[in-house]
């Protein structure tokens, strides 16, 4: 009994420790990544690399694993895909490196927590969510979005004095300068990542092959990012990558930070929904600001503390409101489950996503099947 309590605690804890293990890795990403392009590296030329690295890497599995379980690539399908790889190899990742390259790694991981919101806003336009302003649950998301956006623009707005570090007060940093500018380019790679992550989502519902969907994604989008790097680059010494922090960016960006997490987040998505994906993102800008402030004598200014708090606290507005509503969903449909059990006075056990409910305990009179109803979310859908 103890063992299996043990592994239904495992089983639960699953998401929870996949989605603690990817903040550290996005936020080891952010710190190279900027090392990289403080260096000199074009962001262009980053996101193509990036994502050769994660096509690489993740195709080999998606062929091996999925040969007999593919679905078969149609039109719309592909559209799908080429549309996937816009919103996020291409338009996310560019801006979200050229505002990195512009601020810094801690403002930008504050920034991208808007994501949970402007996740919210675009599953309500697509019908993913639905908003009741009569329950508290849907109060709660919408007022967590509107803190939300707000800590954004006071970040944005708004830098304030330093804060000096008692491991920092000596080091002088170097991040002032088009602040405004990075803050535009990171609120729109939010926007891209949100809408990737509801496309997504949309998109598992038939190609339920998902290393295939990762692998086609990131190739397409190294496809995508190469034409637009021709454009965009003129020199050909942008291309130039030998066994250096760049090659490390580029390897460590597309190895962990695409093709394992676009994994991650489609497993975990599938199981708990795009908002509990996005809900963890806080950890990673501690994790970014304690590192930043050791490796790259960062500066924290009193504008993005306080804004960064603001986003944070409308982020779990709207986590809490979620929790609310799925607390209300599960109550619901355990109640329809009892009254679907007929009139005889036996012991039913109900079994909800591990929820146990004994009925009529006082008098057994036979053992009574075991129904068990899986909680689906009806949604899902993305730093970099």
């Amino acid at each position: 009994m103890e063992g299996e309590c043990n592994c239904n605690f495992f089983q639960r804890s699953k998401p929870y420790i996949a989605m603690i293990s990817l903040q550290f890795g996005y936020a080891g990403m952010n710190i190279i990544t900027k090392v990289s392009l403080n260096r000199g590296m074009s962001h262009y030329a980053l996101v193509v690399y990036r994502n050769a690295f994660a096509t690489l890497v993740i195709a080999p599995f998606a062929l091996l694993l999925e040969r007999k379980i593919r679905p078969k690539m149609t039109f719309m399908m592909f559209l799908q895909i080429f549309v996937l790889s816009l919103l996020g190899p291409l338009i996310d990742q560019n801006f979200y490196y050229a505002g990195l390259k512009l601020t810094s790694p801690t403002f930008s991981c504050a920034i991208s927590n808007m994501l949970p919101a402007m996740t919210f806003v675009i599953a309500v336009l697509c019908r993913m969510e639905k908003v009741n302003l009569k329950k508290i649950g849907s109060q709660a998301k919408v007022l967590g979005t509107i803190v939300t956006m707000g800590g954004a623009i006071l970040m944005t707005l708004y830098k304030g004095q330093i804060v000096n570090l008692i491991w920092s007060n000596q080091i002088n940093g170097t991040y002032d300068k088009e602040w405004l500018k990075g803050s535009i380019l990171l609120i729109f790679a939010t926007l891209a990542w949100a809408s990737f992550f509801i496309l997504q989502a949309i998109t598992m519902r038939k190609y339920t092959a998902p290393l295939s969907l990762i692998a086609l994604v990131c190739f397409m989008g190294t496809l995508q990012s190469m034409a637009l790097t021709f454009v965009m680059e003129h020199k050909t010494s942008v291309w130039a990558i030998g066994f250096d922090m760049n090659l490390l960016a580029a390897a460590y960006a597309g190895i962990v930070s695409s093709s394992i997490a676009y994994y991650v987040h489609g497993q975990v998505m599938e199981k708990k929904g795009p908002v509990f994906v996005t809900a963890f993102s806080p950890l990673m800008m501690i994790i970014v600001a304690i590192m930043g402030s050791f490796i790259l004598a960062e500066k924290l200014y009193i504008g993005g503390i306080v804004g960064a708090l603001v986003i944070v606290v409308g982020l779990y507005f709207v986590l809490w409101g979620k929790y609310k509503e799925n607390e209300i969903e599960e109550s619901s449909i355990i109640i329809e489950a009892v009254k679907g059990i007929n009139g005889n006075n036996q012991m039913m056990i109900i079994v909800i996503n591990d929820i146990e409910m004994p009925k009529n305990s006082e008098k057994i009179i036979s053992a009574a099947p075991v129904f068990s109803f899986p909680m689906l979310l009806t949604r899902e859908a993305p730093k970099s």
